[in-house]
C-alpha cells in the first residue's frame, strides 16, 4: 500500500509566508579556542616540516603570499 501525504493549500501558504524551520543538531558553544583539531592547523604541517611533498608546496605558497606585499 502506497501512503503518500500531500500538503494542503493552507499548509503550503503558511510555509511560504512563515518559512520552514528545520530542527537538527544543537550547536554547542566553543569551550576552548586554542584547541588544534586538524592536521592543517599544526605548526609542523603548516611549515612542511613533517616531510609531505604537498605540505612543503603549500608552505612555499603561503610564504610567497605572506611576502607578496612587504
Amino acid at each position: 500500500m502506497d501512503v503518500t501525504r500531500k500538503a494542503g493549500k493552507e499548509e503550503i501558504e503558511k510555509a511560504m509566508m512563515g518559512g520552514i524551520t528545520f530542527r537538527g543538531a544543537k550547536l554547542k558553544p566553543k569551550a576552548d579556542g586554542n584547541k588544534v583539531k586538524t592536521k592543517a592547523k599544526k605548526k609542523a604541517y603548516i611549515t612542511g616540516a613533517h616531510g609531505s611533498g604537498a605540505a612543503k608546496k603549500k608552505a612555499e605558497i603561503r610564504l610567497r603570499r605572506a611576502n607578496r606585499h612587504k
